[in-house]
């Protein structure tokens, strides 16, 4: 009977993790009113604390603080993965860590845990939720407590009726040789749980781990019966206890922790709306207040809970998806994630366009309508979560500015579609190029995914061929932006060039490149810029009058705001409009200089023709991120000169949005110490935010300035001059001396009006292009921090990796797993994007530590192999052979066993096996020298490894080699035989 029953819950668990419905939840009192959140959250923390010694945590924030491999933080052990992986600096206050409980702020958008996608359809799923956990490190308490924890805080503390609780364990998966966990089941058994609610499951819903290595373990789940005994259960999952302790090695074995672990987590929301007996978690009073406020602020009708075709309109689905998005995005910002334009920060940007879409397109909301949430949301959030409260006013105006900018863009976009949709017959697909053309307008256009969904909406297909076509060009585009090359690409060649000025064709006045200011609030405001097209030329460089159709073709205008690519600085990109006709966006991929005129690349989704007005818009995120890298790049230059001597010489640069590259001339190689040392004075100018001067002067005046920084060059007259914190004036002045005291260099670019918002700079890449020559790699922003927060990580790693050895190993597997540890690390730091000058002094300290490592596990084998070689000779009488198994932990540790046997026992030839975990098996074998040449530890190793399904390798005398086997015994005896016969 339980067999049926648990194959009918696991079918219905499975469906329902997929998109749980909460159709038929009752009520667990129909007398009692129900718990708020609020108290459900304090009852965890405070059972925890008072009732089992737990030391409460704060959440970690939902940026992730050095680990790379994440997009946000999306579980309640992600702060505490140091101790998991035994990487914990052993001077932390984590190191103390035994007994700990918190409630974490988790999002899952983005990244291999998404729910993004899904939220609004149903009735449960949410990018931001929160995770109640409890962990035990080191062993503190392992499954019995844990178990009996969890069901006492279930049953006693919130009241839930036992007969609604089912439970699941982890059924054992041979093909990894792991037994089924009959420990916990026997507890459940133990706390009441009947045999029938006790589930087996394998190692897909059963068996955790962290990633495709590191530590793992079984996991045993706490299920909610929705049904409540009425018909068939429907099981939906409450509480996830894990029980760490394996360790998944590189090979794919398992192998025991020395420390094992409980790490558990509990989904707030969804316990809540058990507690509450309500039909989703978005009934609870979590997301009560924020649907009440979106009632009264649309006007739309009330919130009913909706799903499918029922919610006609899609109403209650724009319900719940800006209620959920404006929780995110509240979290977010206030832990310092802001809608940006790569990484985290691009995701969030999503999730803001999302909600600004549904609320006004669906529920039809006022200008300004998502800041209005925002006070809510920290009303329900802020008592737990402090730094709400904080940030309030500033999550308010990043809000309402990011949704004014998008709802002009949202508002444009729409027009395309419908203009575009009225020119399609019945089967047409709708054009990739206005697609594209509405995704390439920068900081003012509409992601791919909106467009699809709201052509998807509409029911009409998009030509998704033509989309990944203009995908590849345009990633080969930013390819050659990366590391530009010349003659790529649209160019006007000599002959274009003669016949320009044959006509009297002035050359293109991009003075508007300059037009920008900065705001009070910091924020700077770009300036569009009219013109008239004077020129089109198709791809293969054609003079012609008119073009269309998504073709890309070049164009030249009599003016222009776009930064062309010149001194090192990536070009502009962005979007122009026909002035009168602002529905049709024209992107723009890229401007170049051809003698003196500016050439932009621009693919024309409808017609464009000689003669007529533009309005230029420049992505504006894509320009202010080049501003603070050419502005970096400056006092990087500055800064080499101060810690490396004046005569250090720039020998090139380039700079995009991503990051910059310098080149320069240097008598050695940087040490650490002055990475650290230019990285330091390159903040100490960023933190005192000082104002950037740029002016035209007379190239003569530059002439004589004594320390003023020029490449071999050739610079126009005047030519532009950009000081840092000195006005140019006072910089020009000979008698000042301010340009050696500063960064003062000649420079077309496009600059920072503050050294601030350059945020910070990391040099994360150091080489010899050639000698003399050295190239740096930086970052700097986000990125740099994100850059400083590994090195920390990986430091923290390392020091513990150290201790480890400092130890020492009693085991060659503890020893072996410590060398692989070192090995996996060692590769982290060559490869983690950190400070060069810590990946420099990390790299070093690693190298001397994986040395004495070695001499550790070269220890431990030997004195291993003494006394396995003992056990063997005290099995075996003298003769000419010993064919045997043995258990080792490597095949180098095979090889020493086998070589002290014939040491010891001389004229014996010997071959050992050593089974592994997952059927592999390890071979070793040794020829005595007066059974050769007939006779050759080559030929039976690979006898013997070719019966196993395997190969070998050695020389007459020594050879190894690996297979695969379940019969051990046919193996030896195919062994004995071949030696016999060669004997």
């Amino acid at each position: 009977m339980a067999a049926p029953v648990a194959a009918a819950a696991g079918r219905l668990r499975r469906a329902i993790r997929r998109s749980p419905s909460w159709r038929g939840l009752r009520a667990l009192s129909s007398e009692a009113p129900p718990i708020q959140a609020a108290a459900v959250r304090d009852a965890f923390l405070s059972f925890f604390r008072d009732r089992h010694g737990h030391r409460l945590v704060p959440s970690a924030s939902v940026r992730p603080r050095g680990d790379p491999s994440l997009l946000f933080v999306n579980a309640g052990m992600n702060q505490f993965k140091p101790i998991f992986l035994g990487t914990v600096d052993p001077r932390s206050e984590m190191a103390g860590f035994r007994r700990v409980a918190n409630s974490q702020k988790c999002v899952r958008a983005g990244g291999r845990h998404s729910d993004l996608e899904d939220v609004g359809r149903d009735l449960s799923h949410h990018t931001f939720f929160e995770m109640l956990g409890n962990w035990a490190f080191g062993g503190e308490y392992f499954k019995e407590e844990a178990c009996s924890m969890a069901w006492e805080l279930l049953t006693q503390v919130y009241g839930i009726p036992e007969d609604r609780l089912w439970v699941s364990y982890f059924g054992g998966d041979p093909k990894a040789g792991l037994g089924p966990d009959l420990e916990s089941r026997d507890i459940w058994l133990s706390l009441g749980v009947p045999a029938s609610r006790v589930l087996s499951f394998g190692p897909e819903e059963n068996f955790w781990e962290m990633g495709d290595t590191g530590p793992c373990g079984p996991c045993t789940e706490i299920h909610y019966d929705l049904a409540g005994g009425a018909g068939a259960p429907q099981l939906v999952e409450l509480w996830n206890l894990v029980f760490m302790q394996h360790n998944r090695e590189a090979d794919g074995s398992l192998q025991p922790l020395p420390q094992r672990h409980v790490d558990t987590g509990m989904g707030l929301e969804r316990l809540v709306a058990v507690l509450q007996g309500r039909l989703s978690t978005y009934d609870t009073d979590l997301f009560s207040p924020l649907l009440d406020a979106i009632h009264q602020g649309c006007g739309a009708p009330p919130y009913s809970g909706r799903i499918g075709a029922a919610d006609e309109g899609r109403t209650d689905t724009a319900y719940r998806v800006v209620a959920d998005h404006i929780r995110t995005l509240s979290v977010c910002i206030a832990d310092g994630v802001s809608p940006g334009m790569s990484g985290a920060p691009l995701v969030l940007r999503r999730i803001l366009r999302r909600a600004v879409r549904f609320s006004t397109e669906v529920l039809r909301a006022p200008p300004g309508f998502l800041g209005s949430l925002v006070p809510v949301v920290v009303e329900t959030l802020g008592d737990a979560y402090p730094e709400l409260r904080r940030s309030s006013a500033q999550i308010a105006s990043l809000v309402s500015e990011d949704e004014a900018a998008f709802l002009a863009s949202l508002q444009r976009g729409r027009r395309v579609i419908e203009r575009t949709l009225k020119r399609l017959g019945p089967s047409d697909v709708f054009p990739a190029e206005v697609a594209w053309s509405l995704s390439l307008s920068g900081n003012l256009g509409l992601p791919l995914d909106l467009v699809e969904l709201m052509l998807e909406e509409k029911g009409v297909p998009l030509d998704t061929a033509g989309l990944e076509r203009l995908a590849q060009e345009e990633a080969q585009h930013r390819a050659l932006q990366a590391e530009p090359v010349q003659e790529q690409g649209l160019r006007l060649n000599v002959h274009t060039l003669g016949e320009l000025q044959r006509r009297g064709m002035p050359p293109t006045n991009d003075s508007p490149k300059y037009s920008y200011s900065l705001q009070p609030g910091g924020s700077y405001k770009f300036g569009t810029c009219e013109a008239q097209v004077l020129q089109l030329y198709t791809e293969d460089g054609t003079a012609v009058a008119s073009i269309g159709d998504g073709q890309r073709c070049g164009l030249l205008l009599d003016k222009t705001n776009f930064y062309a690519e010149q001194g090192g600085q990536a070009s502009d990109r962005g979007y122009l409009v026909l002035v009168g006709q602002q529905d049709v966006l024209f992107p723009v991929a890229r401007a170049q200089v051809c003698g003196g005129f500016i050439l932009h690349e621009v693919v024309a989704p409808e017609r464009l023709r000689v003669g007529d007005q533009v309005q230029l818009h420049v992505d504006e995120a894509w320009r202010l991120s080049c501003m603070e890298k050419h502005t970096a790049i400056h006092l990087l230059n500055w800064a080499l000169r101060q810690v490396l001597g004046p005569g250090t010489e720039q020998r090139g640069s380039h700079l995009n949005p991503e990051r910059l590259r310098f080149d320069v001339a240097t008598q050695a190689p940087l040490t650490p110490e002055q990475l650290r040392a230019v990285e330091v004075t390159v903040q100490k100018a960023v933190g005192r935010d000082e104002a950037v001067y740029m002016e035209e002067v007379a190239l003569a005046r530059t002439a004589h300035v004594p320390g003023l920084r020029s490449l071999d060059e050739v610079y126009p007259d005047p030519v532009r001059v950009v000081s840092v914190g000195v006005p140019v004036a006072h910089a020009l002045d000979p008698a000042s001396q301010a340009a050696l005291h500063t960064s003062v260099e000649l420079c077309c670019g496009t600059h920072l009006l503050r050294t601030g918002a350059i945020g910070d700079l990391v040099i994360i890449g150091e080489r010899q292009l050639v000698k003399g020559i050295t190239r740096l790699l930086a970052v700097n922003g986000e990125q740099a921090q994100q850059a400083r927060e590994v090195g920390q990580r990986l430091a923290q790693e390392v020091e513990a990796t150290a201790a480890r050895l400092s130890q020492g190993s009693r085991h060659v597997a503890e020893a072996h797993r410590l060398s692989k540890d070192m090995g996996r690390l060692t590769d982290a730091v060559d490869t983690a994007t950190m400070p060069q000058w810590q990946r420099r002094e990390l790299q070093a300290t690693l190298k001397a530590l994986q040395r004495r490592a070695n001499t550790a596990v070269r220890k431990l084998e030997m004195g291993q192999a003494a006394q396995k070689t003992q056990e063997l000779l005290q099995r075996h009488m003298e003769g000419p052979l010993i064919v045997d198994t043995v258990s080792t932990e490597s095949l180098s540790m095979l090889v020493k066993v086998v070589r002290q046997l014939c040491t010891q026992a001389p004229g014996t030839s010997v071959l050992l096996l050593s089974p592994q975990p997952l059927g592999k098996v390890l071979c070793a074998c040794q020829v005595a020298q007066s059974a050769t040449p007939a006779f050759t530890a080559e030929a039976w190793a690979l006898a013997v490894c070719s019966h196993m399904g395997g190969k070998a390798w050695g020389s007459r005398v020594v050879a190894q080699g690996t297979g695969s086997t379940a019969d051990l015994e046919a193996a030896l005896n195919a062994a004995r035989a071949y030696a016999l016969n060669q004997l």
